[in-house]
């Protein structure tokens, strides 16, 4: 598997981590004060998503400048 792909599939299931402890935090919420550990469990996913996003919304630029090419 290549870096690139490995990088795309580790961001998809990030992406569901998040959202499942986003979803556990809005069901504890439901049933008051959470604790800390849950109210900022969905910060370390969002973390890491940020920096695997901006991997993926610069590689395109990236390998094009890589490449040689030009847009316009």
């Amino acid at each position: 598997m290549s870096w690139n792909r490995w990088i795309r599939q580790a961001h998809r299931w990030l992406s569901i981590v998040f959202t499942v402890t986003v979803i556990a935090n809005f069901a504890a919420m439901s049933r008051g004060t959470p604790p800390a550990w849950v109210t900022y469990s969905p910060l370390l996913p969002l973390a890491l998503l940020l920096f695997s996003g901006l991997y993926l919304f610069v590689l395109p630029y990236a390998t094009r400048r890589r490449s040689g090419q030009r847009s316009s």
